[in-house]
C-alpha cells in the first residue's frame, strides 16, 4: 500500500504535538479534521489510525524503529499497517526490514516496553494491582469498542436497534448493561444521528455506575462532579424525569452543555448548579441519591485517551487523591441520613478507589452496601470502580 504525503505529514505533525506540547489526542485531530475539510473518511481514518497507535505504542514503536523521533515512530508504525515506506519519508532509525524483523524481539522487553508506558506508571500499576496489573494494561491497550446508551425516555433498546439499522448503523445489545449497545467494529456513528436525542455515545462501564446509584422517581438526586452530564442524564431515564436531578460542577462550560444534552434528551428532571465553597451546606442533608464520580487519574481510559499515560505524572495523581478525600470529606453533607451515596472513579488503581472509600468508613457515619471494580480485562469496557454506602 501506498500513502499520501500530505496525510503523513498532517498524523506526524498532530503526533508531534501530543508528544512535545502534550496537546490532546482528540482536540488535535478533530481540529485538524476540520481545518481540512476536502479530507475524505479514508483520509481520515488513515490519520486517525496513525496517530492513535503511534502515542499508544510510543516506547514498542520506539524498541523497533530505534529512535524516539517522531517521524520514525510514524514509519514503524506505518510498516506495521503494512504499508511501503516512500521515498520521501525522511528519518533517524532503522530500516523497514529491520524494523519487521525485530518485531519478534518485543516479547522479551521489559514490561513497560511492551505495553508502551512509563516506567512510573507500570511500578505504580504493579504495586497496586500486584499480578493483575498484567492483563489490565493489556486490555488498556487495545482499541476501544464505542458503546452506546439508549435514551430510554424517548425510546427502547430495541426500537432504537431498528431506526440505527434503518440509517445503515449496525449494533448490539451488551450483555449486563441494559441499556448499552456496541456499534459494529470499524464503524462510526455519522454526526446527525449524535444529536438525535434517542441515543447518546457513553461507555457501557460508565452506564453501570448509574445503576449502582438505582434512582427512584420522584426522588431528590445530586450528582456532584456532573461535567457534561452523562451520567446525570442516565439517571434522569432512570428515574422516567420524575423527581430533580441536581447537575453540579465547578466549569460552568461543562454545565452549559449539560443543560443543552439534557434538553436534547428530554431530561426535564435535570438542573445545573456551579459548585461554590458553601455548596455542601447550602444543600445540606436534601439528597436522597448523591454520586461522587469523583476527579481521577483516568487510567481506566487509556484506550480511548492513550496521550493521557504520557501527560500523567506522579504529582498529579497525588494531587487527585488529595481532592477525591476532600470530596468524601464534605459533600456528603448534601445527603439525607439513611441516603445512598455512589463513590465512582474511572481509575483501576485501589489508591483513588477502595482505599479512599475506607478513609470514609473509618468515621464511622457511613455503611458500606457493595464495591465493584469494572475491569477492562474481565468486561472489555473502559475501567471503573464504584461503591455503595448508605449514611447513618
Amino acid at each position: 500500500m501506498k500513502m499520501h504525503r500530505i496525510l503523513a505529514e498532517a498524523a506526524s505533525t498532530i503526533a508531534k504535538s501530543v508528544f512535545r506540547e502534550f496537546k490532546v489526542l482528540d482536540h488535535e485531530l478533530a481540529a485538524a479534521f476540520e481545518e481540512n475539510p476536502k479530507w475524505g473518511k479514508r483520509d481520515r481514518g488513515f490519520i486517525a489510525e496513525t496517530v492513535f497507535e503511534v502515542v499508544r505504542w510510543r516506547r514498542s514503536l520506539g524498541f523497533l524503529v530505534d529512535s524516539e523521533e517522531t517521524t520514525a515512530l510514524c514509519a514503524a508504525q506505518w510498516v506495521r499497517m503494512g504499508y511501503e515506506l516512500p521515498e520521501w519519508w525522511k528519518y533517524n532509525g532503522r530500516s523497514a526490514e529491520e524494523i519487521t524483523a525485530r518485531q519478534d524481539l518485543l516479547a522479551d522487553q521489559p514490561r513497560a516496553v511492551r505495553e508502551s508506558i512509563p516506567d512510573w506508571l507500570d511500578q505504580l500499576g504493579s504495586s497496586e494491582l500486584g499480578d493483575a496489573w498484567d492483563a489490565e494494561i493489556s486490555a488498556l491497550n487495545e482499541r476501544a469498542a464505542v458503546y452506546l446508551r439508549v435514551n430510554t425516555l424517548k425510546t427502547t433498546r430495541d426500537k432504537a436497534i431498528e431506526w440505527l439499522a434503518k440509517e445503515g448503523v449496525d449494533t448490539s445489545p451488551v450483555e449486563g448493561a441494559p441499556d448499552a449497545l456496541m456499534l459494529a467494529p470499524g464503524r462510526a456513528l455519522p454526526k446527525p444521528l449524535r444529536y438525535d436525542g434517542r441515543i447518546e455515545i457513553q461507555d457501557a462501564g460508565s452506564q453501570l455506575i448509574a445503576g449502582m446509584v438505582d434512582p427512584q422517581p420522584g426522588e431528590r438526586v445530586i450528582d456532584a462532579c456532573s461535567g457534561a452530564g452523562g451520567k446525570a442524564l442516565h439517571l434522569a431515564a432512570l428515574m422516567e424525569n420524575q423527581g430533580r436531578i441536581y447537575g453540579m460542577d465547578v466549569d460552568g462550560k461543562k454545565l452549559k452543555e449539560l443543560e443543552k444534552r439534557a434538553t436534547r434528551a428530554g431530561a426535564k428532571c435535570v438542573t445545573t448548579r456551579l459548585i461554590t465553597e458553601t455548596m455542601a451546606d447550602d444543600f445540606g442533608a436534601i439528597a436522597d441519591r448523591l454520586l461522587i464520580d469523583a476527579p481521577c487519574s483516568g487510567i481506566g481510559t487509556l484506550k480511548r485517551q492513550p496521550d493521557l499515560k504520557w501527560r500523567l505524572k506522579p504529582a498529579a495523581l497525588e494531587r487527585v487523591r488529595t481532592i477525591q478525600a476532600e470530596l468524601l470529606r464534605e459533600y456528603p453533607k448534601m445527603l439525607k441520613p439513611g441516603g445512598r451515596l455512589v463513590y465512582a472513579t474511572c481509575s483501576v488503581l485501589p489508591s483513588e478507589n477502595r482505599r479512599q472509600v475506607d478513609k470514609l468508613l473509618a468515621g464511622g457515619n457511613f455503611e458500606l452496601m457493595e464495591d465493584r471494580s469494572i475491569s477492562p480485562a474481565e468486561l472489555g469496557f473502559d475501567g471503573f470502580y464504584g461503591a455503595v454506602l448508605v449514611k447513618k
